[in-house]
């Protein structure tokens, strides 16, 4: 199957991880991301898509926010309705859970401070593909964020707890995230989330670790 024009990424003035993401897409899996401008009100025919990390807008208003109304919001609902599969990191998750795709918010980070550093992640979903895919119990990906504070109330955790939506927990929490989340799914498990950078930790000479990798397949794996 030729997957190259299957996995689009939408670029915002203030990205600053896309190149990142193309380089471990067509090194690892040689697939050439398409890149679709905030601009655009229609996406390509694809399969997947990746909201990358950066500083949207110059995270004006709030990290997200403003990215939330970019004219290809409309476009990426329509692909979420459909099934269509999601990975957003770091300010990707911002833009997911301002949007409403995805439960909570991303507050300050408890020390009011920009964190970039090593990370220990704890594998927290059950489901079948997730387990088969990730597999490893502990995951070493790097977090880079000042507004990376995970918030949902009682009752949203709750409901994430209960219909294994919690992706990724923190051995040890960096930024004061509720129940040490560091990512989580919707409810039908197409989009994802996450505040750490799996595709900082995906190439073999780049870092020690190449743990995100495999949050890279499991994505590629629902959405192709």
């Amino acid at each position: 199957m030729n997957t190259s024009s299957q996995i689009a990424i939408i670029v915002y003035p203030g990205s600053n991880c896309d190149r990142d993401c193309e380089r471990a897409f067509k090194d690892i899996f040689d697939i050439d991301l398409l890149r679709v401008w905030h601009t655009e009100l229609s996406l390509p025919k694809v399969r997947g898509l990746i909201l990358p990390g950066g500083f949207s807008y110059g995270d004006y208003l709030r990290s997200g926010a403003l990215a939330s109304f970019s004219p290809i919001m409309n476009a990426i609902r329509e692909h979420a309705k459909k099934g269509g599969s999601i990975l957003g990191i770091c300010n990707g998750f911002q833009i997911l859970t301002e949007s409403r795709l995805l439960p909570g918010t991303l507050l300050r980070n408890s020390q009011n401070q920009f964190i970039c550093k090593k990370t220990k992640l704890i594998s927290s979903k059950k489901d079948s593909l997730w387990n088969k895919v990730v597999s490893e119990k502990v995951l070493n990906i790097p977090v880079a964020h000042k507004d990376g504070r995970y918030y949902l109330d009682e009752n949203g955790l709750k409901n994430l707890e209960d219909n294994d939506q919690i992706l990724l927990t923190y051995e040890n929490n960096p930024n004061g995230s509720v129940n040490d989340i560091a990512g989580v799914s919707s409810l039908c498990g197409n989009i994802l989330g996450m505040m750490p950078h799996p595709e900082r930790a995906a190439l073999s000479n780049r870092q020690a670790s190449t743990d995100g990798r495999k949050i890279l397949e499991y994505f590629l794996s629902r959405a192709l």
